[in-house]
């Protein structure tokens, strides 16, 4: 099992994150499933869980987004961000870190249907992405703004069923990027979620269409067992490209 990042920058920094700890084993509790006590146990004895909490970070997400950030540095002081899908808010955290400087004040901005808690530097928005009268507040909110990076964490509800869940998730990743095309700044970035077998090829020629730069990646801190990938499309072309090519 690989080991969270020792070094943490933002409001967890100074922090030990190297302790170690001993594995907890869950007994099995009455009318609970088999199921849901290895969820529990694997959660108890995750590294990356145990991080987030001693950092006071919202989820074990926020690693994965620092570690994609430390490697490709998109999240810039004064830029303005998108994060969809954002529950419980450890993306949106590690944005406000790193975009809301005393220098550059920066615009982050959380986005889902869940009701997310107050986070420093962060506004946010309880509503369904999926529908058009959140896109319409999104807009009211951004105010004009263009935006540098959407970010797109958003998954179904699993089925079981590899195809379907993989389908889901990639009209999900298709509806963030047009999204994204709308919003975007010229040399913008955008990274969603997809799963293991990657992109689909529509999709994948359509992203390659509107950014310089697309790969797909995995963090450390993605569970090795996951099927878990995110796709990564830099230096958006913007709405000119649009235009010449019709």
């Amino acid at each position: 099992m690989s080991k969270p990042p020792k070094r943490i920058s933002g409001s967890g920094a100074g922090r030990s994150s190297g302790a170690r700890s001993l594995g907890v084993r869950v007994k099995t509790a009455r009318g609970r499933k088999t199921s849901s006590q290895r969820w529990l146990e694997r959660q108890l004895n995750d590294p990356y869980v145990q991080a987030a909490k001693r950092e006071g970070y919202r989820s074990r997400a926020a690693y994965k987004l620092m570690e994609i950030d430390d490697k490709y540095g998109f999240l810039k002081p004064g830029s303005v961000v998108v994060d969809l899908g954002a529950a419980p808010g450890g993306w949106s955290q590690i944005a406000a870190q790193r975009v809301c400087t005393r220098k550059a004040p920066g615009f982050v901005l959380g986005v889902d249907l869940l009701e997310i808690d107050p986070l420093p530097d962060v506004t946010l928005l309880q509503a369904d992405f999926m529908e058009d009268e959140a896109l319409t507040l999104i807009n009211d909110i951004l105010g004009g703004r263009t935006v540098d990076v959407v970010l797109s964490d958003m998954a179904a509800s699993a089925t079981g069923h590899k195809q379907t869940d993989h389908i889901r998730i990639i009209s999900l990743c298709e509806t963030a990027l047009d999204f994204a095309e709308d919003v975007l700044a010229p040399g913008g970035t955008f990274l969603a979620k997809v799963l293991q077998g990657g992109t689909e090829k529509t999709l994948l020629d359509k992203l390659k269409h509107s950014f310089e730069k697309v790969r797909h990646v995995k963090p450390e801190a993605s569970r090795s067992d996951s099927a878990e990938l995110y796709v990564l499309a830099q230096g958006f072309r913007g709405k000119e490209l649009e235009r010449n090519s019709e």
